[in-house]
């Protein structure tokens, strides 16, 4: 049985029946009174436990009004990328006079999953997430059986009905493969691709289908995978200079990765959007200041957490209606990293 009454969190009133004792009786245990005795004390707190009762330290006016903590767990706080669309949604939730509880998960499930069991304690009003790395299902199935309004931010979870809103990864990857191809480039390589997470799986996808579309053969040697770091990018582009065919230009993850390609290239005497042709996503504050500029595919990072908190916000207000995913549009920026390839 899935009804709503049986997913609601259970009160002092379902403890004082599984128990035999009165409500009181019950609110006196949990606030520790000395004036219960141990054996009473033993079976209301044995009641609690059995029917998964968590302590909510807001106490009984929280639980009506709300409390305006609003949970937040990011996946890598270190990236420009989500720390510019974490500081966009924090901005969102203080118009709304709401606060924010926040953890940084480093890609971990784990801590992810420990600090969504800490914030229930405080009755958080709802959770935005950027799922660590091997979120599953079950993360989302935990949360919907403790009544807490969730909503997904940039990557999906595999099979979960859960609120989602994301950038079109896959579209915004076949734009930057059609800039490339469009100015004749051929051999083009794909730096720090990620299949573990959805992103990474749409943005190579996207990169296969442009290549399909213009009748060009995937080559899996110009396929490297690995962390979006810059000295990942770096040593992802010396060893396919290193090829006997070396590629004539490169879409990279993320603009991160983008700028170790970028300093990789001037290590070998190479010049950027001259030699070899680059392309970054994201589009982050950093790319304009590079020389010479990143070519990338702009993300509205405002936008994906403006919808975010109105999705939560949404989500709080009514918790039973249907979830829904946001695919925001991408744009790429031609900036001066891609050029025609030498003749």
């Amino acid at each position: 049985m899935d009804s709503k009454a049986t997913r609601q969190r259970p009160t002092l009133v379902d403890i004082a029946n599984a128990s035999g004792v009165s409500k009181a009786t019950v609110s006196l245990v949990l606030r520790n009174n000395p004036s219960i005795p141990e054996r009473t004390r033993e079976r209301v707190l044995q009641a609690a436990k059995e029917l998964g009762y968590v302590y909510n330290r807001g106490a009984a006016n929280l639980r009506a009004t709300g409390s305006k903590l609003i949970a937040m767990a990011v996946n890598d706080l270190t990236n420009p990328y989500f720390a510019e669309i974490v500081a966009a949604m924090e901005d969102s939730l203080t118009e709304q006079n709401r606060v924010v509880i926040m953890s940084n998960t480093g890609e971990s499930v784990a801590r992810q999953e420990a600090f969504a069991t800490v914030v229930r304690e405080y009755n958080v009003d709802g959770m935005l997430v950027v799922p660590a790395v091997g979120t599953d299902i079950s993360f989302v199935e935990t949360l919907r059986s403790w009544r807490m309004p969730l909503v997904c931010v940039s990557r999906s979870i595999p099979g979960a009905d859960v609120d989602l809103v994301q950038a079109d990864h896959r579209t915004g990857m076949m734009s930057a493969m059609a800039h490339l191809i469009e100015l004749g480039h051929r051999r083009i390589g794909i730096i720090s691709t990620n299949e573990q997470i959805s992103t990474g799986r749409q943005r190579f996808e996207g990169y296969r289908m442009a290549l399909l579309q213009a009748g060009i053969s995937l080559e899996p040697r110009l396929v490297k995978a690995g962390a979006p770091t810059r000295d990942v990018g770096m040593q992802h582009m010396l060893e396919l200079l290193d090829l006997p065919e070396p590629p004539t230009a490169v879409v990279c993850f993320n603009d991160v990765a983008a700028f170790g390609v970028m300093l990789g290239l001037r290590a070998s005497g190479l010049v950027v959007g001259r030699d070899i042709s680059v392309v970054g996503f994201d589009d982050i504050a950093e790319a304009t200041l590079w020389r010479p500029s990143l070519t990338t595919v702009a993300v509205a990072r405002q936008q994906v957490a403006k919808t975010a908190v109105e999705m939560l916000l949404q989500r709080i207000e009514d918790f039973d209606a249907p979830t829904r995913t946001v695919l925001l549009p991408t744009k790429l920026v031609v900036r001066e990293t891609t050029g025609a390839p030498i003749p």
